[in-house]
């Protein structure tokens, strides 16, 4: 075998070498480096990427929505579109268009597209600028979600990391879906459907060809390509979209050639998510979101808030505060009104109306205003006697009555003798309500109100009885929930679900109904207040063949307007006055007439329910032990001579009045047909029924200084200076609704509508 010399001498001198002077070894050793390297960088920036759950997220940070109970949006709060639609309701041409534009690879890819970023650096080298990206839909979706918007190497690492997982994670339609619903196309627009609306004020399913591939070439840069900012600049770009939309064969030459002549016809609207449905609900919503969820997930998270309200409701309520507010209560001299309306069987709010205008005063007067409940207050009052055994047909002394200093005035300024409670219910009578309170005691009242649902301090006075002490309407409405669920109470609340960003519900309602009131006396208390509607003060509420059940109440100088009525399906308060406490000349009668305009459409398609049937009386033990009163000193007075021959004329004509009584409901149902405005003539009816058949005339004449005494306004009756300047003799004998009968100037000049 002959040997080389050279060769011998190469391997002599190479086993020679030490082992760190050999290229191999150089070689193997950065390239195992690089990969420990590359590991280690892969494992330093998946420390820093969002977990694996959190790769589902549809929504962006910080972002707050607020719906309906049917789904409809009510409120949107950051950078979010108002419609977040299925992959499926976005046209074809639409999501093709997308594709063509900012990831023609899409469907190949795996997050990172290798020969997308060589031919756009190809492109980017021939044009000397930036004509085409590198980054593909899910890139751009992970920067999006989960990354900020600065130009560094280590976000653009970690975006293609993101790319990377959320391609294990999700589909790609998955991927598509979000992607179109979340990209930012300037004006203010997320996502195709906002973009839609804000630039054509179209769906897209309404969008041309020409329209779509305007849409999808503002992706890159919406300030640059903004159509009604620079539209050259969105023409040209618009075009090369549709270019590159018939070298992908999504689109013929004809088709594109026919969008390259379509001008650019656009009208622009505000961003849908601008909108503010039923504002005093949703401010109140997110006042009660910090109950359920930490301040961090608040901060941080994009949360979805599935609320209770029906909208339909919702409209209804708002156009029936409207409505009176602007008739009556421009010749009744209030300004403000609110209403809610409660389901009280979950104590789901369905309906809030706050005030007149949101957008001047954002006070809610359902949540925030305290006010005297007056009258509403002895619904409480006579449950408490009624749980302690009382019957409904005991009977007290309606006559002059001091109690440690303290004189309840009845409205009238009249007494009758002996009442039973019923009818002193029925006919809100203030001097037997203070002398059950006294009967029943304090404590027992104020923790019954505070069990059905109250939540204001109660005071142990004895105006108590009459509402001096302030509550809020929402509360005031939902014990009077208590009622029509046989004594359950159930936390009124406005949220349903919260979901985060993941659509992961991390909270649920779960309000559990609480024993406020025994059934039995729920009941006897909801047989006495379908009398206050059927015969007393409430007439106003009356819902044809559907029972209702209510109280009115009104304040002194009638500063406050009350009802509070119920169906067993549904509760709803209203309440009219003015901000600054002012006297108004109104009755809670217009309250009521309130009401009744609300629950007419909102009961319309309701099934019929019945209340219980009341309970025998005989035999009844209390569930609740009354705790009388001991007053110091208590001075009874007797009825005079001309008290009595009232009382006795009262009584004449409440029991020849019963005819009357029921003629005047028939023509309540007549006078609703014939006016959409609540008229003086109703109103003096409602007032004849709260105040008995008493002569009307002699209320007038009362001193001022006498009423002035009065500490609660009976219910529904006018203010003093109403009566004096409305009043006249052929009005007050009690047929309030006589045809032949001369209207006042005020009368004539009432507006028709």
């Amino acid at each position: 075998m002959k040997i080389f010399p050279s060769r011998m001498k190469s391997n002599q001198a190479t086993r020679g070498k030490p082992l760190y002077r050999r290229i191999w070894f150089w070689a193997g050793l950065g390239v195992g480096g690089g990969i420990v390297a590359l590991i280690y960088g892969i494992s330093l920036i998946d420390r820093t990427l969002p977990d694996q759950a959190e790769l589902n997220a549809v929504v962006r940070e910080q972002t707050l929505t607020i719906k309906a109970a049917d789904g409809t949006v009510l409120q949107q709060q950051g950078e979010t579109a108002r419609e977040q639609l299925k992959l499926e309701q976005i046209p074809d041409n639409l999501k093709k268009a997308f594709i063509a534009s900012e990831d023609r690879r899409f469907k190949q890819h795996n997050g990172v597209d290798p020969q997308g970023i060589a031919r756009a650096g190809l492109n980017n080298l021939r044009s000397q600028g930036v004509v085409e990206g590198a980054s593909t839909i899910t890139q751009q979706l992970a920067r999006i979600l989960f990354l900020k918007q600065e130009q560094t190497i280590w976000r653009k690492l970690k975006e293609v990391r993101l790319a990377q997982k959320m391609e294990n994670e999700l589909t790609k339609d998955q991927i598509l879906e979000r992607y179109l619903n979340l990209v930012y196309l300037g004006g203010g627009a997320y996502g195709v459907a906002d973009a839609s609306w804000v630039y054509f004020s179209k769906s897209p399913d309404q969008l041309s060809l020409a329209e779509m591939a305007t849409i999808a070439g503002l992706a890159p840069a919406p300030s640059l390509y903004a159509p009604d900012k620079n539209p050259e600049a969105a023409k040209r770009r618009r075009d090369l979209v549709l270019l590159r939309m018939q070298e992908d064969k999504i689109i013929t030459p004809e088709q594109r050639q026919a969008a390259v002549q379509e001008p650019l016809t656009l009208k622009t609207s505000l961003p849908k998510r601008l909108e503010v449905e039923s504002p005093y609900f949703t401010s109140y919503i997110q006042k009660e979101l910090p109950k359920y969820v930490s301040p961090n997930v608040l901060k941080s998270e994009g949360l979805v808030v599935e609320t209770t309200l029906n909208p339909t409701w919702q409209k209804v309520a708002e156009e029936a505060v409207a409505k009176t507010l602007r008739n009556q209560g421009r010749w009744e001299n209030f300004k403000q009104g609110s209403m809610v309306a409660i389901d009280p069987r979950n104590g789901e709010i369905k309906a809030m109306v706050g005030g007149k205008d949101f957008g001047k005063n954002q006070f809610n007067r359902v949540t925030q205003a305290q006010r005297q409940p007056g009258s509403t207050f002895k619904g409480f009052v006579y449950a408490t006697a009624i749980a302690s055994g009382k019957s409904p047909y005991d009977a007290y002394e309606d006559a002059p009555f001091v109690v440690d200093g303290y004189e309840p005035k009845n409205y009238s300024e009249r007494f009758r003798g002996s009442m039973n409670i019923r009818d002193a219910l029925t006919r809100s009578i203030n001097i037997i309500a203070v002398k059950v309170l006294i009967d029943v005691g304090f404590t027992p009242t104020i923790k019954l109100a505070h069990d059905m649902g109250i939540k204001s301090e109660l005071k142990p006075t004895y105006s108590l009885a009459l509402g001096s002490n302030e509550v809020n309407l929402l509360e005031l409405t939902s014990a009077y929930g208590s009622f029509a669920t046989l004594g359950l109470h159930t936390e009124p609340h406005g949220i349903t679900r919260i979901l985060n960003r993941q659509g992961k519900v991390i909270w649920s309602a779960d309000f559990k109904s609480k024993r406020a009131l025994d059934a039995d006396s729920a009941a006897i208390m909801t047989w006495m207040l379908r009398n206050v509607v059927e015969a007393g003060t409430g007439a106003a509420a009356q819902l044809g063949n559907r029972p209702v059940a209510g109280k009115t109440g009104t304040s002194d100088e009638a500063r406050d307007l009350w009802f509070i009525g119920y169906i067993p399906q549904m509760v709803t308060g209203v309440w009219l006055g003015n901000d600054d406490n002012r006297p108004t000349y109104g009755s809670s009668g217009s309250a009521a007439y309130t009401w009744h305009e609300f629950m007419e459409k909102a009961a319309e398609g309701m099934p019929v329910e019945k209340f219980p049937k009341r309970p025998k009386l005989e035999g009844r033990k209390g569930t609740i032990k009354a705790q009388s009163i001991k007053p110091k000193q208590v001075l009874n007075r007797s009825i005079s001579s001309n008290d009595d021959s009232e009382r006795e004329s009262a009584r004449n004509s409440e029991e020849s009045g019963s005819s009357r009584r029921r003629r005047r409901r028939r023509s309540y149902s007549q006078e609703e047909q014939q006016s959409s405005n609540y008229t003086p003539r109703r109103r003096r009816r409602d007032r004849t029924q709260e105040s008995t058949s008493t002569n009307s005339s002699s209320e007038s004449s009362t001193p001022r200084r006498r009423r002035s005494r009065r500490v609660e306004s009976d219910s529904s009756s006018p203010a003093p200076r109403r009566s004096r300047r409305s009043s006249s003799p052929t009005n007050s004998s009690g047929s309030s609704g006589s045809s032949s009968s001369q209207p006042s100037w005020r009368d004539r000049l009432r507006p028709s509508n």
